[in-house]
């Protein structure tokens, strides 16, 4: 028991290390606009071509279930290392956007070797009892991995050279902190024969079928949310660069750290399904309320925006939960890669979709283009609640 409370620390710890590049460039995006002379819907694709990258890398890991037929540790060590070397080869090598969208595309890439390999490792030391809220913690990890450029840009005085040389730092630790600690789980099964087709074959499935589904309506919100808050909040609150910074971090990484914890033990005290309602309907009624949270007071929009911030994120590993619990047990690591796949490639669409909204409505009306997502997604979990079958046994609440 102890030694599982050590290995989900440490595999926490690897996620909140890696995934601090993922927003790297999108946290200096103001400087870069100002050195480079690009328009802010040019430099969405700094974040935009991430998640592209991401998508890439993890189709072909799931193609060819490397996360089902290698030691996870040392692919998620190989892939922190890569990114780690493509982050900072921006500062290094890019002279403009052209450049640093290549090298954010692979950083992408790398980074699909991390997340969805650490929710495989995380599975195989936690059964049923107990992995909702383990794959909370991943989850948070990764929601505190992804806000620390933000601390840093709002915080340190570095120019945007010096937060991708912090960020690619962090990410080298996270590699040697994989292959030096990190281990497998006795739930971990054997190394799987090759079977592309079941990316496809699990669409089949209503369980399965259901779970993704609810973790794309998630997902059609999660990302935007997050690369157009501190847009958002510059252009409500008339915030500086560093007010802006901090406070993009309360709500991205503390708020959202709360929500994953608290989705994950509400997923295993109340059930799968219920938990994820629940998230996506607060968060779904934020996104409606967001020209009331626009013009309110700043206390109050702080508060409101903090609830945003933990339910936008809470329901994400629940949705991971799920799938790692009704799917063909031998293609887990696979089953799990192919749907944060499809979810990003959708938060490609919303990530643009947003800004060009701004542009016609402003800022004010700009997030209400998020709302479907996660309302659609609230159907979705009901639906798996009321089946039988594979969802009925993802709808019952675990006992710790």
């Amino acid at each position: 028991m102890r030694r599982r409370g050590v290995q989900l620390g440490l595999i926490a710890a690897v996620q909140v290390l890696g995934m601090a590049m993922w927003f790297s460039a999108s946290a200096v995006v103001p400087s870069l606009q100002s050195e480079w002379g690009i328009s802010e819907v040019a430099a969405v694709w700094l974040t935009a071509a991430v998640q592209l990258g991401f998508v890439l890398g993890a189709v072909i890991s799931a193609l060819l279930n490397l996360p089902d037929r290698f030691a996870p540790q040392r692919l998620a060590a190989c892939a922190a290392l890569g990114a780690a070397v493509t982050t900072a080869a921006v500062p290094l090598l890019a002279d403009g956007l052209a450049t640093a969208v290549l090298l954010r595309l692979a950083v992408g890439m790398f980074l699909a070797g991390v997340y969805p390999v650490g929710m495989k490792l995380m599975a195989s030391w936690f059964g049923s009892a107990g992995r909702g809220f383990a794959l909370g913690v991943l989850v948070g990890a990764l929601t505190l991995g992804s806000s620390l450029p933000h601390l840093v840009n709002g915080l340190a005085d570095l120019e945007w050279r010096g937060v991708l040389y912090v960020s690619a730092a962090i990410g080298v630790a996270a590699a040697v902190l994989a292959v030096s600690l990190v281990r497998p789980g006795p739930l971990l099964g054997a190394a799987a024969r090759h079977r592309p087709r079941y990316v496809l074959e699990m669409f089949r499935e209503r369980g399965p079928l259901l779970a993704n589904l609810g973790y794309f309506g998630h997902m059609w919100e999660l990302y935007a949310l997050w690369t157009w808050l501190p847009s958002f909040l510059a252009a409500s609150a008339g915030l500086s660069s560093t007010e802006v910074g901090v406070t993009a971090f309360l709500v991205i990484g503390v708020a959202g750290v709360a929500g994953c914890l608290l989705g994950g033990w509400a997923s295993d005290r109340f059930g799968r399904p219920p938990a994820a309602r629940i998230a996506l309907l607060i968060s779904g009624a934020c996104c409606l309320a967001a020209p009331l949270i626009f013009i309110a007071p700043w206390p109050v929009q702080l508060a409101v925006l903090l609830l945003w911030g933990l339910a936008v994120i809470a329901d994400s590993g629940v949705f991971s939960t799920v799938l790692s619990e009704v799917a063909d047990q031998r293609y887990v690591g696979t089953a799990l890669t192919a749907q944060t796949a499809l979810g990003f490639l959708l938060t490609v669409v919303t990530i643009n979709i947003v800004p060009i909204m701004a542009n016609i409505v402003g800022w004010q009306y700009a997030f209400l283009v998020l709302a479907p997502g996660p309302l659609l997604g609230a159907v979705a979990m009901r639906a798996l609640r009321d089946g039988t079958s594979a969802a009925g046994v993802a709808s019952q609440p675990t006992q710790n």
